[in-house]
């Protein structure tokens, strides 16, 4: 399933890595750098002999070949979630630390398209000593420039603020590659391999674009050239180290021809230092970076303000991406969360069930299959939607394929768990809603709550009628409601509300009947289309839909949603939303194009649909308003719908978190060709036109409108991963999302997101790339609404964001003829054992079992590869991977931005009897104990030297300060 990679991958990159390796061993004065664990796992695996795999230890060891970063992939850094980069580094460290005993500690995040303040966050967390990013506004970056302002120490976290600072290097006007244009050739210069040409390499060698050789004739202006480009940039820095990138993209495939002519070039300027002024060698990123640590001045701070959104001139703001293929942004994150699910059910029943009957290394490769598929799609050329169609293709394939060996995997262990007798299909999906229970047998649905609070939500089952009831594991009926669905008009949609403990599952039985204890049914009401442009202002008729929390009145003259009130304060807001479409150029001749990375609107967002239709269906437990946009009022078919939910919670459940929720799914597309899809929500709050974003689901960031000379509407577009909000003085309506978006606020009171995008253009470089985004899919993204004061939304959000992000589990089973036998231990609660909860201003973020063979003991873990000792076999199943992270910043809420002090021994109790506790650093490669990363002066600690981690209590206590993320290996008694 690796077909498109094969394709590059063994061609290219198996050329790199098997010509550098080769090149390295012939010179000791040679040096690389590797980034993405991705390619160097396929060629290490795949192609390299084993006196290749001798070289490699051999080099890492002389210092000539540097890992950095060393995660999968370079990360996107705007639209992925942070659990998500933490996987993906994660994973390519656990190889490189199993393997090599090495543990990268610098960072060359040269390529993705804007810096966002997390990433440093977490690269001090990894135990990194610098970072260094290239693309920022080219403005930014000439000013930073011209006042030698590019290298700074980053804080990152507002409340880990100088204990994860991190010294941050900006690449100058060059960027990452090396500058081609040389005076005396017509020829690109530095590139002496040419461009790669794969997979049908030219026949004769000669490769487009070589440049000239080095000769005795033309050394000396060889070397003239590159001196005055040093010179050139030596003056944007401090310190006179000047980092002098060697390569660029699909580079060093024939890395013999690369070093002969620059081990002349190198040579010759060393020999002439004197008339030169210069000395020049081969270096690592850590090379560079010692070299400045070691001149030990005095460095500016910077905050937490990170540098997205990212342009490159005055028309190419890079916003575009933040939207691209949003049906690949929407699966990526849906196998996110199974994986997260899957991770913990998996870590809990061989935790409980060590004589089970499941291969264990077996069920391991199911999730590490999707663990691989999550995390290369996180690549700056993947999640972003900036990829070719049959790359797209290939990520969509990975996750497809991961995502059904974790549901395999988690239906296997709920039959193993259950005694089922192998007749009782257990058929497990995260559900597909075209395919209904079957009216004439019983069915049971097991609803699986990934994460470590007690939730109460409502999941949706599709059913072939009407008549329905449902009960749990002791035969109780369950409150739930059914009724037509909006998307099939053969199907019928059964919510049932679930009440989970952490980490746990449940067991419902539906029974088609028509019994007293049927479900309630949804009654719908259709109106009348209605023409929003002619719609009577005098005449106001205002449909009203009520729950606990909210009310909220529809007007029916328009069909639109008119305002929302918050019943506990009876704040009212008057609010409306439309669909609106940005037209944009695709003819290059006529002025700046959008594609899959641009955003170029060539004005303002038009309104589309000129008729709204609207369906209400109200039963006891829900309220479903169901809006149709059309073009026009005769038109057949709707271009866009909105399906919005609101829940009424009955006595005894904790409904607080699905009362304030204000659900809407979207239906967008197939979109005209070169249009842009937003809804805008606009309200009468005076915001000021300042919007908030989070930055990766860990932190938010202000976004204030700015004007600018030209691309003022595209510039002011900003990733929202997870949440973002406006506010008045008293007031915060605030949007959660499942897949990332673009965001904006082009008004006062208003908040745009781009839902789709399809465009076609024909810049001849997009051509060649396949690069034109001509996406005619439909996609069905969410958003959950909240409103309220600012102190009710801060204790809300974070936990709603969370529960969108972790939906449950739903996997489905058919009990065959036999009348369901209660479960073995009946725990209401959990068939798992006891539940796994931390308190709110909490998450459980990880909870796995990674199967690493490496050693916690840094000496023993490089002793034993040094004597090629490594432990091969088996994974180890004795390690529990355990993070925990503090939901909130200082001084954020009176209650909640406390410290929370957590003992790990009752936490985990119904895991086993926790025996060791090991805290370690975010990716588990490090001791925290014994990680001492480098201190940068600043003039705020003008005392430079190793900077200290966090403290563990002997006794598993551990206290989590605002914002912390804290990684553990934890290991049970009778391991």
């Amino acid at each position: 399933f690796f077909f498109f990679f094969q394709e590059s991958m063994h061609a290219y990159a198996a050329n790199v890595y098997t010509s550098v390796v080769e090149e390295l061993v012939k010179g000791k004065q040679r040096k690389f750098i590797a980034v993405e664990q991705e390619f160097f796992r396929l060629w290490w695996d795949a192609v390299a002999t084993d006196t290749y795999k001798q070289q490699v230890h051999q080099l890492l060891q002389e210092g000539q070949l540097e890992f950095v970063i060393g995660g999968q992939v370079m990360h996107d850094e705007a639209v992925t979630l942070i659990d998500d980069q933490i996987l993906q580094l994660t994973e390519g460290h656990g190889f490189l630390y199993e393997t090599f005993g090495i543990r990268p500690q610098f960072s060359w995040h040269v390529d993705p398209f804007g810096a966002s303040a997390t990433t440093p966050t977490l690269f001090a967390l990894a135990g990194f000593n610098a970072h260094l990013i290239s693309r920022i506004d080219y403005d930014l970056k000439a000013d930073m420039q011209k006042n030698k302002k590019l290298q700074f120490v980053w804080q990152g976290s507002p409340s880990l603020s100088e204990g994860q600072e991190i010294f941050t290097h900006v690449m100058d006007q060059y960027s990452y590659c090396t500058p081609s244009h040389i005076p005396f050739s017509n020829r690109s210069g530095f590139y002496w391999n040419g461009i790669a040409a794969f997979p049908d390499p030219p026949k004769d060698g000669v490769y487009p674009n070589m440049s000239l050789p080095v000769t005795d004739t033309n050394i000396h202006l060889y070397a003239q050239t590159m001196v005055a480009n040093i010179k050139e940039r030596a003056a944007w820095f401090r310190t006179s180290d000047v980092l002098w990138p060697w390569g660029c993209d699909k580079q060093f495939f024939n890395a013999s021809v690369q070093y002969s002519n620059m081990d002349l070039l190198l040579d010759y300027i060393n020999k002439h230092s004197d008339e030169f002024g210069v000395t020049v060698q081969y270096a690592t990123v850590g090379d560079y970076f010692q070299a400045v640590y070691s001149r030990n001045l005095t460095w500016e701070i910077r905050d937490s303000q990170d540098f997205l959104p990212y342009s490159t001139e005055p028309f190419q703001a890079w916003t575009g991406f933040y939207t691209s293929r949003s049906t690949l942004k929407g699966i990526a994150r849906k196998a996110s969360s199974l994986l997260y699910a899957g991770e913990s059910f998996f870590t809990q029943y061989v935790r409980k069930h060590p004589a089970s009957s499941i291969c264990k290394c077996g069920a391991l490769k199911q999730l590490q299959s999707l663990r691989w598929a999550v995390s290369e799609v996180q690549h700056h050329d993947g999640i972003t939607g900036t990829e070719s169609p049959k790359v797209k293709d290939m990520y969509m394939n990975n996750l497809m394929y991961g995502m059904f060996n974790v549901k395999k995997l988690m239906a296997s262990i709920i039959f193993d768990m259950n005694n089922a007798k192998k007749n009782g299909e257990v058929y497990s999906s995260v559900y597909v809603k075209d395919s209904g229970i079957p009216a004439d047998v019983d069915h049971y649905v097991v609803v699986y709550n990934p994460l470590a609070w007690n939730i109460t939500t409502f999941v949706a089952v599709s059913v072939s009628h009407l008549a329905m009831s449902v009960y749990d594991e002791l035969g109780h009926p369950v409150p739930a409601q059914v009724q037509i669905s909006a998307e099939s008009h053969s199907t019928y949609d059964l919510y049932i509300l679930v009440a989970i403990s952490g980490l746990s599952y449940r067991k419902y039985n539906v029974k088609p009947l028509n019994g007293k204890q049927s479900a309630f049914i949804g009654r719908s009401v259709k109106y009348k289309r209605k023409d929003i442009t002619r719609a009577d202002q005098q005449s106001r008729q205002l449909l009203p839909v009520v729950n606990n929390c909210y009310q909220v009145l529809f007007d029916q003259n328009t069909n639109l949603m008119q305002s929302i009130t918050e019943r506990e304060t009876n704040q009212t807001v008057q609010l409306t939303q439309e669909f609106l479409e940005y037209h944009v150029n695709g003819d290059v001749m006529k002025g700046p194009i959008s594609d899959n990375y641009l955003f170029a609107p060539n004005a303002s967002a038009v309104p589309v649909s000129k008729a709204v239709g609207l369906e209400v269906v109200s039963g006891n437990l829900m309220t479903e308003i169901r809006q149709y946009f059309y073009r026009n009022v005769t038109s057949q078919d709707y271009i866009y719908a909105v399906y919005t939910r609101m829940y009424t919670v009955p006595e005894g459940y904790d409904g607080k978190l699905l009362c304030h929720r204000i659900e809407q799914q979207y239906s967008v597309g197939p979109l005209e060709l070169n249009r842009e899809a937003v809804l805008r929500t606009s309200t009468n709050l005076n915001t000021r036109q300042l919007l908030y974003t989070d930055s990766n689901g860990y932190q938010i960031q202000k976004r204030p409108f700015k004007a600018y000379v030209n691309n003022t509407v595209a510039r002011n577009y900003y990733p929202m991963v997870q949440t973002a909000y406006i506010e008045d003085d008293t007031t915060r309506l605030m949007l959660l999302a499942e897949r990332a978006h673009g965001v904006s606020s082009q008004g006062n009171g208003q908040v745009e997101v781009m839902l789709h995008r399809r465009l076609w253009n024909n810049l001849q470089w997009d051509l060649n790339y396949s690069l034109t985004l001509n996406d005619s899919s439909v996609v069905r993204p969410v958003i959950w609404l909240i409103l309220g004061t600012k102190a009710v939304t801060n204790i809300l959000y974070r936990t709603s964001g969370l529960a969108l992000e972790h939906r449950p589990v739903v996997m489905f089973g058919a009990l065959s003829g036999d009348k369901p036998k209660p479960p073995r231990r009946l725990q209401q609660n959990s068939a798992h054992g006891s539940p796994v909860t931390v308190p709110p201003n909490l998450h459980l973020q990880t909870l796995s079992i990674p199967g690493w063979r490496y050693s916690s003991n840094h000496a023993e873990q490089v002793h034993s590869i040094r004597m090629g000792k490594q432990k091969q076999g088996d994974a180890d199943f004795s390690r529990v991977l355990l993070r925990i992270r503090h939901l909130y910043e200082v001084g954020e809420d009176p209650v909640l931005s406390q410290p929370v002090m957590v003992n790990l021994k009752s936490l985990l109790k119904g895991l086993g009897s926790v025996m060791v506790v090991e805290e370690r650093s975010l990716t588990g490669t490090w001791d925290v104990n014994t990680l001492k990363r480098w201190k940068w002066k600043t003039a705020q600690y003008p005392s430079k030297g190793l900077s200290n981690s966090t403290e563990t209590s002997e006794n598993c206590i551990v206290t989590v300060h605002p914002k912390e993320i804290r990684t553990f290996f934890v290991y049970f008694q009778g391991q």
